[in-house]
């Protein structure tokens, strides 16, 4: 397992980013698997850094770990700020045109259509969230 502790700045997703693609690459990581780990990421950090700590700041976790056959990545994301659990967002209506679609939770609802599965818990006063996804 690799953990990487970082503010919850959006100057820190790059960085994550990064260190993930190389701990992937190592793993053989498909492309296609690497590019929707990499849009999680950018999504789920993205809320942590824009509403977690809001107006203040706070730092989060984020753990990197492998299991199973095939293997599969398992990214465990943790922040101590206001408890949100993105699995209860109601899902965009994608049949509308842009113009018509309320603004927000298209990030969320790419995340949940490509990960193998999501779970939320808000645990010790932190929220969890746990993505997974094959990556051979």
């Amino acid at each position: 397992m690799k953990e990487f502790n970082l503010p919850a700045k959006l100057e820190s997703i790059p960085i994550l980013t990064d260190a993930v693609n190389e701990i992937l690459e190592e793993h053989d990581c498909s492309m296609k698997a690497q590019m929707q780990l990499d849009i999680a990421i950018d999504e789920i950090f993205a809320n942590i850094a824009h509403y977690a700590y809001a107006p203040g700041t706070g730092d989060a976790t984020v753990r990197l770990e492998f299991f199973g056959e095939p293997l599969s990545a398992r990214l465990t994301f943790i922040d101590s700020g206001v408890p949100f659990d993105p699995l209860e967002r109601t899902e965009p209506d994608v049949t509308l045109s842009a113009e018509e679609r309320q603004i927000g939770g298209l990030g969320i609802f790419l995340v949940k259509k490509t990960m193998d599965a999501m779970r939320y818990e808000r645990r010790d006063g932190q929220n969890v969230l746990v993505l997974e996804k094959r990556i051979g």
